[in-house]
């Protein structure tokens, strides 16, 4: 008989939770890295005593925000490329709902992190228990149901024993190639506390692998037959490159073939900016280089990619070409009637290189993707030269860009920085470039830079966010503070919504409701954010254009602890240079003569076949 320990469920959760390993780079390491946890009735007395009792095994580190801390464990994950991860608890109610869009954005990006939200008793002993929702047709139904469409895995624990199934499961989860995202295992806040004779072998340590999927025989043959009869094949790098560490097969592939490579979002630093074969970024945020390359190309060969809107011109950049999707999961394989080549990002390009042997491209193909960069190249030196007027996002890039060093990672997420940035910011290494793009969710910089100093320490880390997203939440500036890991933050002050300001008038719309200025107010809002920076620990300075910020950038680096640069920017400007058409729907019935010019313009747009 199988010896057995008697433990709490969540004391037996948080051993499990430490026994958990990876190999990486030869060394094995904790799998979970910690557990961000803010405690209420429904988790205090079970996860708090439980992880009260691993602080050696498995840190516990006190956030000021539930989404704040999920989105610094997502963004461990996202720049440990997946390869380790991170676990959030809460109480119930709006402690566990407030975490909900952390885990949509986790579901849309694909990347690991583990919730462990408090929930109302299994025996329904107290019901209604503070903060339970109750659903009058539904008794079984709880808040933490939300997690359920943005979960990969979900499951309720409403027995001890219950543990010994669920964990594994959600393991597997975590670290599977293709179903890899968030998994919600909802705490009764009864049954953390109950006890289990647990099996000691339920413990034991394991070090989990990660999956190499080799490609088919046959798929990755057509593959290779299309790329050596193309006149001008393109690869298109998205975040499956670097989450499979392909990036070094990928650039001596490019380099053998001259095959250009242009890069998604969650691929950007997929190859080194400088990288002879090197277009940059593709799609509506997408160099010249890149998108005139995407326009001539007769095969396109997606690498680990999602196909999102903004990498496909909504449908129309690689409409009539032949398109090929490697990817590890079969649901991004088929998309837009792809031939599919299902299989690990550095699996497939290692033996594409075989089969493709000493094929390389035409001298004209390589001669005309070397001239275009070298026009995008003069257009992002025009973009991002200092100038004496109010100083657009692109001259702000540049100078963060230039002070950053090579060992830098700049942090976002939303507004009109993202674009500039996946244009503009020159990548020298993987994991240099960390934006989330996927769900493009306001909020996420300044805890997500926390997380990104979390998992890479030696990187200097800079959080570029807007005003409005930092005012939507900053509270883990101070949690960087406390826990001594610096981040440098530059805050854009465009007064307002600027990105989605110049959306509007795009479609025809007045401007309205996005910058202060022309929304409703007795009094125009005058934030001292240096000042509110200061408040929670960090150092802190305004400083009037680029030759300021620049100046401020040393002694951001010199300093001991968070540092924040507050910059006033203009909204109206932004890089002309390339770019394609995104499909935003304009209103067919306006009285507007800009709207209905808008919508006859959309119209034409829309008018082919849908590709």
């Amino acid at each position: 008989m199988s010896k057995t320990v008697r433990l709490t469920m969540a004391q037996a959760l948080t051993r499990y939770l430490a026994a958990q390993s990876v190999e990486i780079d030869g060394a094995v390491v904790p799998y979970f890295a910690g557990v961000w946890a803010i405690f209420g009735h429904g988790n205090v007395a079970g996860m708090g005593e439980a992880l009260a009792g691993m602080t050696g095994e498995l840190p516990t580190w006190r956030a000021h925000n539930e989404q704040g801390m999920a989105h610094a464990a997502i963004a461990f994950a996202k720049q440990s490329r997946r390869q380790r991860a991170m676990a959030c608890t809460t109480s119930i109610g709006p402690g566990a709902t407030n975490m909900v869009t952390a885990a949509a954005l986790a579901h849309v990006n694909r990347l690991p992190v583990l919730f462990l939200p408090g929930d109302v008793y299994a025996t329904r002993r107290p019901d209604p228990v503070l903060q339970q929702i109750e659903d009058f047709a539904d008794a079984t139904v709880s808040a933490n149901d939300c997690f359920k469409p943005v979960s990969r895995y979900f499951d309720r624990i409403t027995r001890p024993e219950q543990i010994l199934d669920a964990l594994p499961r959600a393991m597997g989860v975590l670290t599977d190639p293709a179903n890899c995202g968030p998994v919600t295992l909802c705490l009764c806040q009864d049954v953390q506390a109950e006890a289990h004779d647990y099996p000691e072998s339920f413990f034991a340590a394991k070090v989990w692998g990660q999956r190499w999927v080799r490609p088919d025989v046959g798929e990755l043959a057509r593959l290779a037959e299309a790329i050596k009869g193309a006149k001008a094949p393109l690869i298109v790098a998205g975040g499956g490159v670097l989450y499979s560490r392909a990036e070094g097969v990928l650039a001596d592939l490019a380099s053998r073939t001259g095959i250009p490579v242009a890069e998604t979002q969650a691929g950007k630093g997929a190859l080194a900016w400088d990288h002879p074969q090197a277009l940059g970024s593709i799609g509506v945020t997408g160099t010249s280089a890149a998108n005139e390359a995407a326009e001539a190309a007769d095969v396109v060969i997606g690498v680990g990619t999602r196909l999102q809107d903004f990498t496909t011109g909504s449908r129309t950049l690689f409409a009539g070409k032949r398109l090929f999707q490697v990817n590890v999961a079969q649901h991004d394989a088929g998309k837009h009637a792809a031939e599919p080549v299902l299989g690990d990002a550095r699996a497939v390009i290692e033996e594409l290189g075989g089969l493709l042997g000493e094929w390389k491209v035409s001298d004209g193909w390589r001669g005309a993707n070397a001239s275009a960069v070298n026009t995008w190249n003069a257009a992002w030196d025009a973009a991002t030269a200092p100038g004496n007027a109010l100083p657009s996002d692109a001259q702000v890039i540049g100078a963060v860009w230039r002070q950053a060093g090579d060992n830098a990672t700049v942090v976002c997420a939303a507004g009109g920085l993202p674009g500039e940035l996946h244009k503009l910011w020159r990548s020298h290494q993987p994991g240099g470039y960390h934006v989330e793009y996927g769900f493009s969710c306001m909020g996420y910089e300044i805890a997500g830079g926390l997380g990104v100093k979390m998992a890479a320490p030696g990187n200097d880390v800079y959080v570029m966010v807007g005003d409005g997203s930092y005012l939507m939440l900053n509270s883990e500036l101070a949690t960087s503070v406390m826990l001594g890991q610096k981040i440098t933050v530059v805050l854009l002050d465009n007064r307002g919504y600027g990105c989605i300001n110049r959306l509007q008038q795009g479609t025809g719309g007045r401007p309205f409701n996005n910058l202060l200025a022309d929304s409703a107010h007795e009094t125009m809002p005058d934030v001292d954010f240096a000042g509110h920076a200061r408040s929670l620990g960090a150092a802190a300075e305004k400083v009037s254009g680029v030759a300021e910020l620049e100046a401020a950038l040393v002694r951001a680096k010199a300093s001991a602890t968070s540092y924040v640069i507050v910059i006033d920017t203009d909204p109206m400007i932004t890089t002309q240079a390339g770019g394609h058409w995104w499909d935003v729907a304009v209103p067919e019935v306006s009285s507007r003569a800009e709207v209905q010019a808008a919508r006859r313009e959309y119209e034409s747009r829309i008018s082919g076949d849908r590709k």
